[in-house]
């Protein structure tokens, strides 16, 4: 039995002095002279097999950081990006943060640089129709801007500027070595770009992007150093709270599994890395020279009603102006459908349909239009393009006579009874349509369809018996018969540069 212990205890001490040994080997490897922890990174299970990453030494790192002052709502996804509510005219801190390692860009050292800051449109639905959707909201608030600099507020911020073309951008300059913070304010609100602006959580989402320029060779701040930018929508005065309280609410409700798959709520707002905003000031600046929506023709000001269409194909004079009202034909060129749009008060989307014939605008069903140019836009193209023209009220034809030095009425051809004239030629007369049916409409479309310069024009008489002139009123007008014929002749007023013009 002792020699039983005695082998135990043998056994037991062998495997202690064994185990003592392996266990110094370890201490040996994982000692800190040999240990390196790149070492067990480039065993084969951790390399990186996508070679489009950047390398540790590749690997930039962002110069500056942007952080609003503004809580993330507690009811955004893990992998989705963070989404902060903000009030409509508050004012928010962006605090912009010199981020940079000893050394980097020693070019900026001592000197300033500029940043501009924008609110745009997050949808990239909406991003395509920018311009046209900022044009709106300009003619909606007008004198307003989308965004504001809270200068009062503001600290370290040098030059600010604001453009009155660009509502949704200011810019200013800042040492990166001072502190600094830029106090934002954005006035649009995310119901005012939805179809429907009823108010509600249905607005559509903003970005908030800060770009960051040094000076190039000739001082000019446009050599591009960093942008970031974070999701936002805004809400009216104190809905921002309200939204956020209930999104918290929500969550607090929300089991302990289902937390788990959504971000934490923070209190400031970090803008993350995106590219550059592109560099296209037609974005936000309208090339028209107007500064006010036009709805008059260019080439004829006065002229405030659909324009008459000519019965004859062989009358001069006509030119654009004829065809300016009529329906888009599927075979019109680029540069027709761009007259056309013009023409049809559609001045701010011919940028965005530069590239569209005829055919094209007209295969656009009416969705597609209301999704393009918003509710109200959108239904008054699609009815331009498809619907027929309104029936005029009174229908007259109108020929014009041959000039004359005199006037005798017996020697002239009567009214109405067609024929021919005295040199053999035959009578062409010229379809006007009336739906205003007033005296000043009928000189305006006589004007138009003869090429009458309008502001010449003094007075328009009717012939009556024994040759008598009759001023043409608004009460004879609407008595007119419909499908009347007259002849006219022009008469030049003594004394001016008038004329007066004289149905027959």
């Amino acid at each position: 039995m002792a020699w039983v212990l005695k082998m135990d205890e043998v056994i037991e001490s062998g495997l202690v002095h064994d185990f003592d040994a392996s266990l110094s080997g370890i201490g040996q490897e994982l000692g800190a002279g040999a240990y390196s922890m790149s070492d067990v990174l480039a065993l084969p299970i951790f390399k990186q097999e996508d070679s489009s990453l950047p390398l540790d030494d590749e690997t930039k790192h962002p110069p500056f950081q942007y952080v609003m002052c503004a809580a993330t709502s507690p009811a955004v996804k893990l992998h989705d990006e963070t989404l902060t509510y903000l009030n409509q005219g508050q004012s928010y801190e962006i605090r912009m943060l010199d981020n940079r390692k000893m050394g980097d860009m020693p070019e900026i050292t001592g000197k300033l640089v500029k940043s501009i800051i924008r609110v745009v449109f997050h949808d990239r639905r909406l991003q395509y129709t920018e311009h046209q959707q900022l044009e709106g909201w300009k003619w909606n608030r007008p004198g307003d801007r989308l965004l504001d600099l809270d200068i009062p507020m503001s600290v370290g911020i040098i030059d600010t500027r604001t453009n009155p073309s660009q509502l949704n951008a200011v810019e200013f300059l800042w040492d990166p070595a001072k502190r600094t913070s830029a106090f934002i304010q954005v006035h649009c609100i995310s119901t005012e770009f939805t179809p429907r602006k009823h108010g509600g959580e249905k607005g559509v989402p903003f970005r908030i992007q800060v770009d960051t320029f040094k000076q190039n060779e000739n001082g000019e701040y446009t050599d591009h150093l960093h942008s970031a930018s974070c999701q936002i929508k805004v809400f009216k005065p104190k809905g921002a709270d309200r939204k956020q309280k209930t999104d918290r609410e929500k969550m607090e409700k929300r089991t302990a599994h289902e937390k788990e798959k959504y971000q934490p709520s923070y209190d400031t707002t970090i803008l993350t890395e995106c590219s550059p905003w592109p560099d296209t000031p037609t974005a936000y600046v309208n090339n028209s020279p107007s500064t006010a929506p036009t709805f008059s023709s260019p080439q004829q000001s006065t002229c405030s009603v659909p324009d008459s269409n000519s019965s004859s194909p062989n009358h001069q004079g006509d030119g654009v102006s004829q065809t300016s009202s009529e329906q888009l034909q599927p075979s019109a060129t680029t540069q027709e459908t761009q007259q056309w749009l013009l023409k049809n008060r559609f001045s701010s989307y011919t940028r965005l349909f530069s590239n569209f014939s005829g055919a094209d605008l007209l295969k656009l069903t009416k969705e597609d239009l209301v999704q393009i140019c918003g509710a109200a836009d959108g239904i008054r193209l699609y009815n331009s393009l498809k619907s027929r023209s309104v029936r005029p009220r009174l229908t007259i034809y109108v020929c014009q006579e041959q000039p004359s030095s005199t006037l005798l009425p017996g020697r002239q051809q009567a009214a109405g009874s067609g024929g021919e004239n005295g040199s053999g030629t035959p009578y062409v007369y010229h379809a006007i349509y009336l739906e205003e049916m007033v005296a000043s409409e009928v000189a305006r479309k006589l004007a138009l369809v003869f090429n009458i310069p309008f502001h010449q024009i003094n007075q328009v008489y009717r012939q009556g018996p024994t040759g008598i002139h009759i001023l043409v009123s608004d009460q004879m007008v609407q008595n007119f018969q419909d499908e009347s014929c007259f002849l006219f002749s022009t008469v030049k007023v003594e004394n001016s540069g008038g004329i007066h013009i004289i149905l027959k």
